[in-house]
């Protein structure tokens, strides 16, 4: 069985190649690490927000499920950025509840350059933050390797 997914980044990042999606993809790291090693996984669209207030937030998702998507990743420069995306739980709701499809917060480890800015600045220190940084919040390790 293949999984198609679609995959969100945040305009400020529309110039990124996506590499570091792309290898955690395939490693299954980070977000993605809900899908088996044997898994085929499919991405069916790689698209920006559309820029604050997330404009593209509105067709993209149609878009990426008329290709077969089943789930969205919000990429990790979402959580990472500074400051992190305002609008992200809107998205999140705006998306399930539209398009009736699975939104996962996250693709890549979060670099472990980004972790140590965070925590000195107490971005991510509520519980709503704690849960949209937990599937990209890996060993360290592997944080290292993404930086």
């Amino acid at each position: 069985m293949k999984t198609k997914i679609g995959i969100i980044i945040c305009d400020r990042y529309r110039n990124c190649a996506g590499g570091k999606c792309f290898r955690a993809l395939q490693n299954r790291e980070g977000a993605f690490d809900i899908y088996e090693k044997d898994e085929e996984v499919e991405i069916v669209g790689y698209t920006g927000c559309g820029g604050c207030p997330g404009g593209n937030i509105e067709y993209a998702p149609e878009e990426m499920k008329k290709n077969g998507a089943e789930v969205i990743h919000f990429a990790t420069g979402f959580v990472v950025g500074y400051p992190p995306c305002p609008y992200i739980d809107h998205f999140k709701r705006f998306i399930e509840e539209k398009f009736d499809m699975k939104v996962v917060v996250g693709t890549h480890p979060i670099p472990e350059k980004y972790r140590i800015t965070h925590e000195k600045l107490g971005t991510w220190n509520t519980p709503e933050w704690e849960a949209f940084i937990k599937p990209t919040m890996v060993d360290e390790k592997t944080r290292i390797a993404y930086n």
